[in-house]
C-alpha cells in the first residue's frame, strides 16, 4: 500500500488516453491514495467500533458517545449541559436525549446551577464512577490493540503530532471565527 498522500492538490494532471476526443484530465494515481484526514477517520471509526464491541462483550450497555459524555462529565463535574455539548461538538438537543438515557440508567444527575436557575449542571452518580472505571479499562485495551507494535517513543511522537495538528486546526478555526465576526 502506498503511503498516505497529502500532496494531492499539487499532483499534476495527466491525460487519460482512453477517453474520447483528446482524453480527460485525471489525477496521477498517487494523488488518489488515502490522506491524513481519511486515515484518521478510518482509525477513529475502527476504534469506535472496537470500543462498542468490547463494551457489549463485557456487558456494558453504553455507546461510545455516551462513554465520551461520561468521561467529559467525570473530568469536569459541575459544568453546564451547554458546556458539555460544546465539548462533545453536538447540538444541545442531541445532548439532552443522550443525558436522558444516562439519567434513566442512574449514571448522571442534573442539578440546578447555584446562581442561574436556567442552567443545569451535570454530576456523576456513584454507579457512574464504576462505569467510568470500566470505560477506561476498555479504552486501554483498545488503545493497546491499535498501537500494538509501536514503541513508546513512536506512541509519544504520534500523540505529539496529533496534538500539534489539533492545535493548528483550532488556531485556524479561532482566527476564521474572529474574522467572520
Amino acid at each position: 500500500m502506498a503511503p498516505p498522500n497529502d500532496a494531492a492538490a499539487m499532483t499534476p494532471l495527466i491525460r487519460d488516453a482512453s477517453a474520447a476526443a483528446g482524453g480527460a484530465l485525471r489525477l496521477e494515481p498517487p494523488a488518489l491514495q488515502p490522506n491524513v484526514g481519511a486515515m484518521l477517520h478510518d482509525v477513529a471509526r475502527l476504534i469506535r467500533r472496537r470500543f462498542e464491541r468490547r463494551a457489549r462483550q463485557t456487558g456494558l450497555p453504553i455507546t461510545r458517545q455516551q462513554a465520551r459524555a461520561l468521561l467529559l462529565i467525570a473530568r469536569h463535574e459541575g459544568l453546564s449541559q451547554a458546556a458539555i455539548a460544546t465539548m462533545l461538538d453536538v447540538e444541545p438537543i442531541a445532548l439532552v436525549r443522550l443525558l436522558d438515557r444516562l439519567h434513566e440508567e442512574g449514571l448522571v444527575e442534573r442539578r440546578a446551577h447555584a446562581t442561574d436557575r436556567r442552567v443545569r449542571t451535570l454530576w456523576l452518580t456513584p454507579l457512574a464512577w464504576e462505569v467510568v472505571d470500566r470505560i477506561l479499562a476498555i479504552n486501554a485495551e483498545v488503545r493497546e490493540e491499535a498501537c500494538a507494535g509501536l514503541s513508546p517513543a513512536v506512541r509519544a511522537a504520534l500523540m505529539a503530532a496529533l496534538g500539534h495538528m489539533k492545535s493548528n486546526l483550532l488556531s485556524v478555526d479561532e482566527t476564521e471565527t474572529a474574522a467572520a465576526e
